[in-house]
């Protein structure tokens, strides 16, 4: 078998609704100017419509691509047992990289140090591979790019889904406005929130001191504005 080159990307990951998806993309490194051809690159710098027609073509130019959806029920019960974010993406990244068995793999480093990222990727994986991690690496390696889109893709994918199944407005993340009011809006009907959103979240938790300040306020007679 010939040299293999990966990347690896995930997205979701400051999301409070929905999963957080880690994407691995492996090609044969004469591949590359295909990508390149392409435009291949981070997912945010391309409009979904494209990033769905280049997932499609990606599916035909690389050799594997695995997907891996970490959801958001199991990434609270995973911060319960005292595994942070951080951890729990070094070892899906892990999962993705033994899955690939690439020669080499180039990784967009969601940890503010990637060396550490590095340090822990090589203890996992359980074959000879070289780890390139960097902060934007989808903006700098193509495969790397390739990776981000396939997750992006996917992502945006399950979040039609919880549309669909919950009425989840917005695109998941607390940046968003429609979001943030769909969020209110179950509080203030009082219903639980569903399992697709991360209640370990500060997000969440701002929400409900928000309302517990609300409920107080009603209680001693005070207006709010």
């Amino acid at each position: 078998m010939g040299k293999l080159i990966a990347g690896i990307d995930e997205a979701g990951r400051g999301a409070v609704v929905g999963p957080l998806v880690i994407a691995g993309v492996s090609i044969e490194p004469e591949k590359e100017a295909k990508l390149k051809a392409l435009n291949v690159r981070d997912s945010k710098l391309i409009a979904p419509a494209r990033r769905k027609k280049l997932a499609k073509v990606l599916e035909r130019i690389a050799k594997d691509i695995i997907i891996v959806k970490i959801d958001a029920c199991r990434i609270d019960t995973y911060r319960k047992e005292g595994v942070n974010l951080n951890k729990l993406e070094a070892m899906r990244m892990a999962d993705v990289a033994n899955y690939l068995k690439a020669d080499r793999n180039y990784v967009d480093s969601p940890d503010v140090k990637p060396s550490r990222l590095k340090d822990f990727l090589s203890k996992l994986v359980r074959h000879k591979t070289e780890f390139i991690v960097e902060h934007k690496a989808d903006t700098k390696y193509r495969v790397c790019g390739a990776a981000s889109i396939m997750a992006k893709v996917s992502r945006d994918e399950e979040i039609e889904k919880l549309r669909k199944k919950y009425g989840v407005r917005g695109s998941g993340y607390p940046s968003d406005p429609r979001t943030i009011g769909w969020l209110k809006e179950l509080k203030e009907k009082k219903k639980e929130f569903p399992d697709c959103v991360r209640r370990s979240w500060g997000t969440i938790k701002d929400l409900e001191k928000e309302e517990n300040q609300s409920k107080l306020g009603k209680w001693f007679g005070i207006k709010r504005n």
